[in-house]
Formats: C-alpha cells, structure tokens, sequence
C-alpha cells in the first residue's frame, strides 16, 4: 500500500520537475521540436508545474482530513 502512494506522489513530481525544465527551456531559448511555438513550449510547463503541485497538495490534503490533522479552516462541511 505504501508502494503505491510513493508511486502515486512521484509521478506528479517527476511531471512538474519537467515542467519546470521546459518553461526554464522556453525563458532561455530552447526550443523543443514536440511544441510548434516556444510560447506554447513555457504553457505547457507552467500547466505541468501546477498540475503536479496541486495533486501532492490535495493529496497530503485528504491524507491530512481522513486522520484529524487539519485545523478548523480545512475540515469538511456536512
């Protein structure tokens, strides 16, 4: 069971690791031949960065709730 959360947390890592090369890449001038304009070359890193960030945060989120760990701010509504 704990394999599969690492699993689950490094993948969204690992893809916002490489968002954030691709949006250092389009800042610097590298163009990668995937993308058809630079521009959307550092979109797409920036979409990566925060898809993967917000996963590991609404992750650590819900894993916080389920054991009573958030203060009154983040509980649940019924």
């Amino acid at each position: 069971m704990r394999l599969i959360a690492l699993l689950l947390l490094v993948t969204p890592g690992v893809t916002a690791v490489y968002g954030i090369k691709l949006i250092r890449d389009a800042l610097f001038g590298e163009f990668h031949t995937i993308f058809f304009h630079i521009a959307i070359q550092g979109l797409v890193g920036i979409l990566f960065v925060v898809g993967g960030l917000a996963f590991i945060g609404g992750f650590i989120l819900h894993r916080d709730r389920k054991r009573n760990l958030t203060k009154g701010r983040f509980k649940q509504k019924d």
